[in-house]
């Protein structure tokens, strides 16, 4: 024990009165504490370990995580950085079946239909820093490949990720599935400049006025009316286009456009002149298109 805090000690002892039969053990610890001085206080801090080092501060490390660069579309969170920003993204820089790619050298064989199963519903609207993502209520899915996947939510880049023979379209919407073994299916539906689009509409009239706070809207939504009329699709497996971009997600690319008019793409530009990552290897994968 250090000589300081065994004098202090030594001294509250002999000094304190007596302790009575029916005071409380935390009276005279109340007492005690009273005497403490400010050398006592300090005497009973404790010193580092002789050759140690001390400790980092709590708001030191804290400070260190909130500078990490936060994914996303330019700067230090840029996409060829998003490998980097954490080891959960590890696929955006060494996988093998990463998305958007360029559509090119398919293979035209007869695919079955996909079998949407939308009807009207209940959907709340939230920009999430990267994007504006509609939250749809169960109940919609499609079937394909003898699998059912329900819908989770559907969101928008701009320009669109995927290409087709080289070409770029305005916007895409991405209709995000799961079945029921957690794997996942997005259906991409090309947008181009056109007449004005009335699902798109619902969504921008009931845009949230902050980031990261869902609103629901009154009206019901209906995603039928958001698939092109031609249901023609190319189909290859991919990855997610955002971090963690983790691999094995079947992709379905509508292959046909639906329009989208000028001021519904200025609304979107406002919030995110661009979100789309770049184009990734096609790595030699099969990609079929249906007839």
């Amino acid at each position: 024990m250090r000589p300081g805090l065994a004098l202090l000690l030594t001294t509250l002892l002999t000094t304190a009165q007596p302790l009575r039969a029916d005071e409380p053990p935390k009276d005279l610890r109340g007492r005690l504490a009273e005497k403490l001085t400010a050398e006592g206080q300090a005497a009973l801090k404790v010193s580092p370990k002789p050759g140690g080092k001390a400790a980092k501060p709590a708001k030191a490390e804290a400070a260190q995580g909130a500078h990490r660069p936060h994914w996303g579309y330019a700067g230090d969170g840029s996409p060829e950085r998003w490998g980097e920003l954490a080891p959960e993204n590890r696929s955006c820089a060494i996988g093998t079946r990463q998305s958007p790619i360029d559509i090119r050298d398919t293979i035209k064989v007869d695919l079955e239909r996909i079998q949407f199963d939308y009807k009207p519903s209940s959907f709340s609207v939230l920009d999430n820093g990267h994007t504006i993502q509609v939250n749809v209520e169960p109940g919609n899915s499609l079937q394909v490949m003898g699998r059912r996947f329900e819908l989770l939510q559907f969101h928008f880049h701009k320009p669109s990720e995927e290409r087709i023979n080289g070409r770029s379209f305005d916007m895409v919407a991405h209709l995000v599935h799961k079945d029921a073994e957690g794997k996942l299916a997005v259906v991409a539906v090309l947008l181009e400049r056109g007449k004005d689009q009335a699902q798109i509409q619902q969504v921008w009239n009931h845009l949230p006025l902050e980031k990261h706070q869902a609103q629901a809207a009154p009206v019901t939504l209906d995603l039928n009316q958001l698939l092109p009329t031609e249901r023609g699709y190319y189909t290859f497996m991919g990855s997610l286009t955002t971090p963690p971009c983790s691999e094995g997600v079947l992709w379905l690319v509508m292959r046909q456009p639906v329009g989208i008019g000028a001021a519904q793409l200025a609304i979107f530009s406002k919030l995110y002149p661009m979100n789309a990552r770049p184009i990734q290897p096609a790595g030699g994968r099969l990609i079929k298109e249906s007839w």
